[in-house]
């Protein structure tokens, strides 16, 4: 967990300190650096809690998408959020006025990330909510 923190401060992007060797999003690294449970962390991103147990079912497409645009989307907060646990607050509970009030949590798990990553390029951009 220290690496990942002492990587993400470093200016390494916040996807790649959450990889593996392989390239593949490491789930427990996540659930570690973000101070929750794998069940946590599969609830967040919209998986079946087995997801994140069985090493066959982490490495799925669908698994690793989820956890990809999960961070991407907490990546992109983290600056003006201020740190990576307040992104991810911002991602779990900050509701989206375009969105009628839904969270980037609840799109992402209903596969509207690109709508998320959308909404945050137009709000750099100087767009309004």
């Amino acid at each position: 967990m220290a690496l990942t923190a002492k990587m993400a401060d470093v200016g390494t992007p916040l996807i790649l300190s959450y990889m593996d060797p392989a390239g593949q999003i490491a789930a427990e690294r996540v659930a570690d650096g973000f101070g929750m449970s794998k069940s946590q962390l599969a609830e967040t991103a919209g998986l079946a809690r087995e997801t994140l147990y069985r090493s066959e079912r982490i490495g799925a497409p669908k698994a690793q998408g989820r956890l990809r645009e999960m961070l991407e989307i907490i990546s992109r907060v983290t600056e003006w959020a201020g740190g990576k646990d307040q992104a991810m607050a911002w991602y779990r509970a900050q509701p989206l006025p375009a969105f009628g009030g839904r969270t980037a949590e609840s799109l992402v798990k209903d596969g509207k990330a690109a709508a998320v990553r959308d909404y945050l390029d137009h709000m750099a951009l100087g767009g309004f909510a």
